[in-house]
């Protein structure tokens, strides 16, 4: 007949405590995955945006008459 020893109880806690540590870093480490991953997906989305921020500022910017200089303009017309 066997006689258990006094710390085959902790074994089993601490094998327990180990096996849910590890389980959390588990879920901690897809958390980050998913953030990192979503985090660069909003990094592409904002690229594409600035870029049609950009495009249509200058497709405005060359519709506009030139704008004049109006101290040339002033002497010019000082002049005659």
């Amino acid at each position: 007949m066997k006689i258990p020893s006094p710390n085959s109880g902790a074994r089993s806690q601490d094998g327990i405590i180990t096996v849910i540590f590890i389980a959390l870093l588990a879920i901690m480490m897809i958390v980050i995955m998913v953030q990192t991953s979503s985090l660069i997906r909003l990094h592409r989305e904002v690229k594409l945006l600035e870029r049609q921020q950009i495009k249509r500022l200058n497709a405005a910017a060359h519709q506009l008459p030139p704008q004049t200089n109006p101290a040339a303009t002033n002497a010019v017309l000082n002049a005659r």
